[in-house]
């Protein structure tokens, strides 16, 4: 497993060996040890599996109370996935880090707790599965504008498809952050 740093301190990408051969492969996908040797949590405590359409845009999520650490990745498919520093006190704060996450490279993307979160699927039928370091709190979930152009994510669709609260998500100025 390799653990490769993006631009954005905490923010990395996760590359596992893979052992293939005419049967298939077989690859580690999380070793506590490992995780916690690179400074990244060697516990989870909730898994998600999402199935989306070519053209789907989810975010960008986040939890301003029990806000969640995610070990993301592409089982079925390709995403372009983007994590969103909130965290007021950093220096950066309101920066972004976007990787394409699919079956085919096998990466994964671990964002820690204090960043938004979201993904556009680039395939029909993409399937990710992500874990989290904290639970699913219905009640402190926000959502930031996927197209704020204060972000300037280059998202790799024009009209993509959204739920009605990711059509409706605040601006960086508006949103609520989070405070360290």
């Amino acid at each position: 497993m390799q653990f490769v740093p993006t631009d954005l301190p905490g923010v990395v990408v996760i590359e596992p060996k893979v052992f293939a051969d005419p049967r298939g492969f077989f690859m580690e996908t999380f070793h506590a040890k490992r995780f916690r040797d690179n400074g990244l949590p060697d516990a989870f405590v909730q898994d998600n599996h999402s199935q989306s359409a070519r053209g789907t845009l989810r975010g960008l999520h986040y939890q301003i109370q029990h806000p969640q650490g995610k070990l993301v990745r592409a089982i079925r498919g390709e995403i372009y996935d983007v994590a969103v520093d909130l965290r007021r006190s950093s220096p950066h704060f309101g920066r972004w880090v976007g990787v394409t996450l699919s079956a085919a490279n096998r990466r994964q993307l671990y964002i820690p707790p204090g960043f938004a979160h979201g993904f556009c699927a680039l395939e029909d039928e993409t399937e990710m599965v992500y874990k989290c370091t904290d639970l699913y709190s219905p009640q402190h979930e926000r959502t930031l504008l996927w197209s704020d152009p204060a972000l300037g994510i280059p998202w790799p669709i024009d009209q993509p498809l959204l739920s009605g609260k990711d059509q409706i998500g605040l601006a960086l100025r508006q949103a609520e952050c989070y405070e360290e």
